[in-house]
């Protein structure tokens, strides 16, 4: 992250970091990355131009630097989540919980997120490249276990993120449902997950 970033050493220097960011954050969500330029930003933290230089080599740094930290945050809030989990069925559950509940509360991430394939692709890919690794990891460990079917767990993986993404953009960003409706969506989905799709004819 260092290589995006000049992190502060000191907490005012974080104060003015996370007010750059959160204004970025802003921006980009209501204008996009392209129509929104540092003075743009700089004016809505209402801090000088030169300060966002000590943080930041240009508009991109800070973009990138965003995009690893949705990634670091969403880990983070599913990996506290599931930690009382004992099977990797339990996991699965209560991560898809933790990730729409986290979108409900951020939802400018997935703006920011997908626009990134339209800035550069390589950032779009690299992020969930990233991600799909480190679920990879997790799903090979619960097949070791025998808790998980001896499938690809590469394409599982991309299999969960995308019931995830989509099930966050329907019951999140396009019905804005509550937690309530959460425990109910997920409840079905995972039904779904244990039962599978087809049935079988004998």
């Amino acid at each position: 992250m260092e290589e995006f970033v000049n992190l502060p050493k000191t907490k005012r220097g974080q104060k003015t970091l996370d007010n750059i960011v959160r204004s970025a954050e802003e921006l980009f969500f209501e204008k996009g990355y392209h129509a929104t330029s540092i003075i743009d930003i700089t004016n809505e933290a209402n801090i000088a131009l030169g300060t966002f230089y000590i943080y930041f080599k240009d508009k991109y740094s800070l973009y990138k630097y965003l995009l690893l930290s949705y990634s670091h945050a969403i880990r983070k809030a599913i990996a506290v989540d599931i930690k009382p989990a004992h099977t990797r069925f339990e996991a699965e559950k209560i991560g898809l919980k933790a990730f729409l509940q986290y979108i409900r509360d951020n939802k400018h991430v997935y703006n920011i997120i997908w626009e990134s394939l339209y800035i550069d692709k390589t950032l779009f890919v690299e992020y969930y490249e990233d991600f799909a690794q480190r679920y990879t990891h997790g799903l090979e460990t619960a097949q070791e276990k025998g808790e998980v079917v001896d499938v690809d767990p590469v394409i599982l993986s991309y299999l969960l993120m995308g019931v995830s993404n989509f099930i966050g953009l329907k019951y999140v960003m396009f019905d804005e449902e509550n937690d309530d409706d959460f425990e109910e969506v997920v409840d079905k989905v995972m039904d779904i997950l244990k039962a599978g799709m087809f049935l079988s004819r004998k």
